[in-house]
């Protein structure tokens, strides 16, 4: 007569062990799943192929090359833009919108 079953599928008395649904390696690496355009990951593969690598690497070095150049770029800084000019126009200092944009057409056909 087989041995009664837990609620597990496993006899009782059974050794065996569960595995957990997330697992992580000695170092502390856990999987994951990410999904990859079908043309990209099949270049990823001939180029893991041809270096004698693996996609995975392939994917963590991409990772780590992207997350550097981000540290290093910093905040979003506009860049400068003037121009040559004589500075602030008679009439303009204190004038509404209206006013600055009448005396950026004047003479130019408007």
């Amino acid at each position: 007569m087989p041995a009664p079953c837990t609620r597990f599928g496993l006899p009782r008395g059974s050794t065996r062990l569960l595995r957990p649904a997330v697992t992580f390696d000695i170092v502390g690496n856990m999987k994951t799943t990410i999904d990859i355009a079908d043309p990209l990951l099949s270049e990823a593969r001939t180029v893991a192929a041809r270096q004698g690598t693996t996609v995975r690497a392939l994917v963590e070095a991409g990772l780590r090359e992207v997350l550097a150049r981000r540290r290093k770029s910093g905040a979003f800084r506009l860049r400068r833009a003037t121009f040559r000019g004589r500075g602030l126009q008679p009439g303009a200092a204190g004038g509404d919108w209206a006013r600055l944009r009448d005396l950026s057409y004047s003479g130019r056909g408007s």
